[in-house]
């Protein structure tokens, strides 16, 4: 990873903010526990905030390995798509805030929560309200820095590219595929996660099901991105294929939450508004997700392969060579602002 004062402050955000975060969660976990009383872990609302806290804990671990790949491999659109993904953990935690409320207001009424020590939604809120405001904070900063990267790499880019704009276009299509099937996974995991432990019971019919499926995800979004490095035709149909089966079945789950039988509809309430977030942003990303495998599937044959597969473990040597490569003209000439990807 290239040690310059923009990634390492790109790092230090994304450090401090899943710091912070994870230490307030923490805290509210071990009070929640403190207060449930014996019996209560066996009602689905009292799952919730571990299950939260469990998220966050991955989706932050998750954000700053892909900070570390993003940077590693100097792609400006991954680190763009961190700051959204920043956008998409803000939304959760503000969700997050009122399923929490209606969790505790339901353990109150069913006698599962401690009454002798101080309400818990009172200990809890202010770190709910500040879980956001922190996101957000981070977001911002992240932006800013992410700026500050684009003009950086965008010199490192022109060189592996060269100044064909087509061929540019080609390989900010690819770089958006692959960043798309890393997103993919968190939140397809992160739904698959919420539902298994807060919906589920161990002899429902899905429980195994929805478990078997996760690592099944894992090798299609693993294939995708080998895939289209191979510019297999074949092989990318089979994943698209898969990619609309994925989603007919989030969009099936959005619509069995809200128009279903009264019993299953229960099922869903303790998670009903964080799965419905997971759900959404996940149907988004698939729809995205299909739209930029047909265009890489459309580019395969036109010389981008060669660009793939020598860029992906691009760093500070390689740029070197590349310098060498491209000749001394190109070495010391000034970067046209229209070449950089946009």
């Amino acid at each position: 990873m290239p040690n310059t004062p923009w990634t390492l402050t790109f790092v230090g955000i994304t450090f401090v903010q899943a710091a912070i975060v994870l230490g307030f969660e923490g805290y509210l976990f071990a009070v929640f526990q403190g207060d449930l009383i014996n019996g209560a872990s066996h009602h689905a609302q009292s799952r919730t905030i571990p299950t939260y806290l469990t998220l966050f804990i991955f989706g932050f671990v998750y954000q700053l390995i892909l900070v570390y790949d993003a940077l590693r491999l100097k792609n400006t659109i991954q680190v763009i798509g961190l700051c959204a993904f920043n956008v998409a953990l803000l939304i959760y935690s503000s969700v997050q805030m009122i399923q929490i409320r209606d969790a505790i207001t339901q353990l109150r009424a069913l006698n599962l929560i401690s009454v002798d020590k101080q309400d818990f939604w009172h200990i809890a809120k202010p770190y709910l309200v500040a879980v956001p405001c922190v996101i957000a904070l981070g977001t911002i900063c992240m932006s800013f820095v992410a700026w500050k990267l684009y003009d950086e790499f965008a010199w490192t880019i022109y060189k592996h590219i060269s100044a064909d704009l087509r061929m540019k276009r080609r390989y900010l299509t690819f770089q958006i595929y692959i960043a798309l099937l890393k997103f993919d996974f968190f939140f397809f995991l992160g739904f698959s996660v919420q539902f298994v432990v807060i919906v589920l019971k161990r002899n429902d019919i899905e429980f195994p099901l929805t478990i078997a499926v996760i690592p099944v995800t894992i090798i299609i979004l693993l294939l995708a991105g080998f895939f289209t490095r191979r510019e297999n035709k074949f092989g990318m149909v089979v994943i698209i294929i898969f990619y609309f089966a994925a989603l007919a079945y989030f969009l099936f789950k959005l619509v069995r939450m809200y128009h279903s039988t009264p019993e299953l509809i229960a099922l869903y309430k303790p998670a009903r508004k964080a799965l419905t977030t997971f759900a959404v942003i996940t149907v988004i990303l698939i729809i995205l997700t299909i739209a930029n495998a047909c265009v890489c599937m459309a580019n395969f044959g036109k010389g981008l392969k060669a660009h793939v597969n020598d860029k992906r473990r691009m760093g500070d040597g390689e740029e070197e060579k590349g310098s060498m490569e491209m000749g001394p003209s190109v070495q010391h000439g000034p970067v046209p602002s229209r070449m950089t990807i946009d």
